[in-house]
């Protein structure tokens, strides 16, 4: 019997979760006391337990959530083992609820669990900065009718977080505005219901739409199906930005709904959402050229069939609700304070606002700071001048590439490899830009998977 290469990845994807998770939490200042003490989560845990598990290991929650999601991994190989007599569909099924149960124990319920240890602790804990903490300040300054690109972060909870001489957000929301504007409703309606909010919240909403949605654009090929969902929901960096709280996967979401709006020849609805994905993080924009290509449906096109006049009217149509869409979310604010708008989403990171982010991540810039010749991290090097050098020539070959297979898989493949050439020569290069990469690596070989088998 020929072995499943499902089994391997999932098993690869399971220990990798589980390891960075232990990690993670055992970073955490006096994490197991946390836990164990807590008025809600204590509860889950029987008289005595904790004294016998100790400190040292892990939580008992997180143990107990491991146990399951390995027990689940077993069974997933019950299944796998009797694919060749069982029904194709009844494997799949199995194996995709076996999946979903591991997802559940080692990225949702991990999320839930953080959420609740920050809610009975201190505002500033048990979550991300920029895409929690922040966040929910510019929402709450959005509701209340301020700018949250002319307002400081001194008095929120922000100004607890972290090591003080990294503070530099604290005068910056380097995000865009569908951050925060399509996040209050789920603010209101959870303020409503049981009297506080955690960005979180809807971040889950979304991480799990985005992996019903994986199903679909995978038309329910088994093998594709459960390698999407697995890599998405299994990411070993992005799992950890939905339990902590990083916002890519907001921006993630959008493309994916973009994406299969776009799978149902729906222009209308995938340009909109285009258009909100772009208006959520500069992350989005790297997928912008090849998305437009793939919104003209034609899988070959030669450089002078792509300035047909007709052509470049079909493309400029169907692009039109994305350009509106971004507009409508973010030119209010550059009209409202141009000045402080770029300096917070751009000359912030760019390293040229008066306090702007430090050099910093796992790409060229520890060249530059090995160099030696800098003051400190936060001095300002012209990092524009190699992402110009490689990201130009880089955009064009894959433009070629995207004319000569043109579809949303490649978009989403050449929109990765553009968003890692530029990202690794920039001022920063954070590990949570490589877990967003490796979905849109997925996603464009998944949805490519797909489509090569329609066009055979």
């Amino acid at each position: 019997m020929r072995q499943s290469f499902d089994v391997i990845l999932l098993f690869l994807l399971l220990l990798a979760r589980i390891m960075i998770n232990k990690f993670a939490e055992a970073s955490l200042y006096e994490h197991f006391k946390h836990v164990t003490t807590s008025p809600l989560l204590s509860r889950l845990i029987p008289p005595g337990a904790s004294e016998t598990f100790g400190p040292w290991y892990g939580d008992p929650i997180f143990l107990a959530l491991t146990a399951v999601g390995l027990l689940a991994f077993l069974v997933y190989l019950l299944y796998d083992a009797f694919r060749e007599r069982w029904d194709a569909s009844m494997i799949f099924w199995g194996k995709y609820t076996l999946l979903w149960i591991i997802i559940l124990t080692l990225v949702i319920l991990p999320t839930i669990k953080m959420i609740t240890l920050r809610h009975e602790s201190l505002p500033h804990a048990y979550s991300h900065d920029g895409g929690v903490i922040q966040t929910e300040a510019a929402i709450d300054y959005f509701l209340t009718g301020k700018n949250p690109y002319v307002e400081n972060y001194y008095k929120t909870p922000m100004a607890e977080w972290g090591f003080e001489q990294f503070r530099t957000a604290l005068e910056h929301y380097p995000y865009l505005p569908a951050t925060f504007i399509l996040s209050a409703p789920i603010q209101l309606t959870t303020n409503a219901l049981w009297g506080w909010y955690d960005q979180r919240f809807t971040y889950l909403i979304l991480f799990i739409l985005t992996l019903v949605l994986a199903l679909k654009l995978t038309e329910i090929r088994y093998e594709d199906a459960l390698g999407l969902t697995m890599i998405l929901g299994l990411n070993p960096i992005m799992g950890l930005d939905v339990i902590f709280g990083q916002n890519d996967v907001f921006v993630l979401s959008w493309l994916v709904v973009s994406a299969w709006f776009l799978y149902r020849k729906n222009w209308l609805w995938s340009s909109i959402f285009f258009g909100v994905a772009a208006a959520s993080k500069p992350t989005a924009w790297f997928l912008t050229p090849f998305w437009t290509l793939a919104m003209l449906d034609i899988p070959h096109i030669s450089i002078s069939q792509m300035f047909n006049r007709h052509v470049l009217l079909r493309g400029a149509k169907r692009i039109a609700p994305a350009v509106g869409m971004f507009l409508l979310l973010t030119l209010p604010y550059i009209i409202w304070s141009p000045n402080d708008f770029f300096d917070d989403v751009w000359k912030w990171a760019a390293g040229t606002a008066d306090t702007h982010y430090q050099i910093w991540g796992l790409g060229f810039s520890n060249f530059v700071l090995l160099w030696g010749h800098l003051p400190d991290r936060f001095a300002y090097w012209p990092f524009w001048i190699p992402e110009l050098l490689i990201s130009l020539p880089l955009l064009l070959f894959l433009l070629v590439k995207q004319l000569n297979n043109n579809n949303s898989g490649s978009a989403f493949w050449h929109g990765a490899i553009l968003l890692l050439g530029f990202s690794y020569f920039s001022r920063f290069l954070n590990e949570n830009y490589l877990g967003f990469i490796l979905a849109l690596m997925a996603l464009g070989y998944y949805i490519g998977e797909r489509q090569r088998t329609a066009d055979n």
